[in-house]
């Protein structure tokens, strides 16, 4: 889910109330002749074999951001296969036809840099934090292992049990992850979103190093990579560099066709109970809703946008419903509740509220408390002090988050993927505007009853009750 988009969204609703106005970037997508105006602008270039640049400069500090981001995660993964995408993210460090295994990290380590990589349901992404002047130096190393990938089946086979022994300590050994993972396969039944980006154990202890060899000559091509670099940089030289690294890597693949998954419509409440070792029950509701796809005007667009004010006006601050209603006062029915909207991405998306019931309290009081929230807004809409409210703490959140230069990139990147604008992030500023406490009560009316619902119990089994395998650390 993607929280995030709750202060990606935020900062208009904020600027207008406060009686302040967003601006744009510039429309920059010619190559190489893309304008932008001031620091804040973001710069859009196609390099020459069709790989996309993304720039923005910000000089408070003298560092940067590098990012390459290739369209391809779990989702574009075929049954049998689960996992592999992030299988590569992982084998993308061990080697190319002139770095050992681990020299990648050991260089940009050298030039005071840190990295790391994410795999995600729709992308796989890679990043370098440098100081500004040593940025050509990682785009030559990075461009190098896009281009030219290289390890033994010996490293396979020792990352593999790596990866195996990852998914142990976050999803099998953790009552809640797993819980997660076996909801979104019985929520989902032809969308790729129903397999775990980590993939099934069955399918890692089968799966082979040329598997991952041919999933990378497959997707690994520029016409499906961005490169954003966002930092204390000149963006003529960064395109200079681009072009010469990134730029000379062959377009000689074509991509794969992507067909679409159309998820059916769910026709009646779906229920998951799901038994393990634990020390709390756990619940969680998930409704079908509609994503944000594009600026195109829909419906559907904005009932996106006004399902986020609802999950920030149910969870989005201090005291807000859930914490105030539920996990307060003497009869209180949650030790803790939440809400969140996945509000985009390249699948369907979901409406989840969650909690663990307070002592005493049962899984289905835990369930009526929460949907009577829901019901609340929908018979009697939320105040404009609510409003102001999730406007004022979105503010603060677009504040903090637009200091950190990786956040920036990360939001760019993001929107690149699902093939929205990079400027996205002011557009959905002045489109959140529009959102009244009308929009929110009529989402409350429409997405929550029980033939687009699926429950998810975790009903605690006693620790002593931990098999073996549940032991390892």
């Amino acid at each position: 889910m993607k929280r995030q988009s709750f202060w990606i969204a935020s900062l208009t609703l904020a600027l207008s109330l406060f009686g302040a106005t967003a601006s744009f970037a510039a429309d920059s997508t010619q190559n190489p002749v893309a304008k932008a105006s001031g620091d804040a602008a973001i710069q859009t270039f196609t390099l020459s074999n069709g790989m996309q640049l993304i720039i923005k400069a910000d000089h408070r500090a003298p560092t940067a951001v590098h990012m390459v981001w290739v369209r391809v995660g779990s989702v574009d993964e075929v049954d049998g296969a689960s996992g592999i995408a992030h299988v590569l993210e992982h084998m993308m460090f061990k080697g190319t036809k002139s770095l050992s295994p681990g020299e990648f990290s050991r260089r940009v380590a050298a030039l005071g840099g840190r990295e790391n990589a994410f795999t995600s349901k729709d992308y796989t992404a890679y990043f370098q934090q440098i100081p500004a002047h040593h940025l050509p130096d990682v785009m030559q190393l990075e461009s190098e292992r896009f281009a030219t990938n290289n390890w033994s089946d010996e490293e396979f086979r020792k990352e593999i049990e790596v990866i195996k022994e990852e998914r142990r300590m976050r999803t099998d050994d953790v009552p809640r992850a797993a819980l997660h993972e076996q909801m979104s396969a019985i929520q989902f039944i032809a969308s790729s979103y129903r397999r775990p980006i980590i993939g099934w154990m069955n399918d890692l202890d089968h799966l082979g190093p040329q598997e991952v060899r041919l999933f990378f000559k497959r997707w690994y091509t520029p016409a499906n990579a961005a490169v954003v670099v966002v930092g204390d940089v000149d963006s003529h030289k960064v395109l200079t560099w681009a072009e010469k690294y990134y730029g000379a890597i062959p377009a000689n693949q074509d991509l794969p066709e992507r067909k679409p998954r159309s998820e059916p419509e769910q026709h009646g409440k779906r229920h998951l109970v799901f038994k393990a070792p634990a020390e709390q029950a756990y619940l969680m509701l998930s409704w079908k809703v509609p994503g944000f796809k594009s600026f195109d005007p829909s419906q559907d667009h904005r009932d996106a946008l006004a399902l986020t004010v609802l999950a920030a006006v149910l969870d989005g601050y201090s005291g807000a419903r859930l914490d105030k209603n539920l996990t307060q006062g003497a009869q209180r029915v949650a030790d803790a509740a939440g809400a969140a909207n996945g509000f985009s991405g390249r699948g369907p998306q979901t409406f989840v509220l969650e909690g663990v019931p307070a002592p005493g309290k049962s899984l289905q009081e835990l369930e009526n408390a929460l949907r009577s929230e829901i019901e609340k807004i929908a018979q009697d809409g939320i105040s404009e002090a609510e409003l102001k409210r999730v406007k004022a703490q979105w503010l603060a959140q677009s504040v903090y988050g637009r200091d950190s230069l990786f956040n920036q990139a990360r939001e760019i990147g993001s929107y690149w993927i699902e093939g929205l604008p990079v400027d996205t992030s002011d557009r959905l500023m002045l489109a959140m505007r529009t959102i009244s406490v009308a929009d929110v009560q009529s989402v409350a009316r429409k997405y929550f009853g029980d033939d687009n619902l699926t429950v998810a119990e975790l009903q605690p089994l006693p620790i002593a009750a931990k098999t073996k395998s549940n032991l390892k650390p």
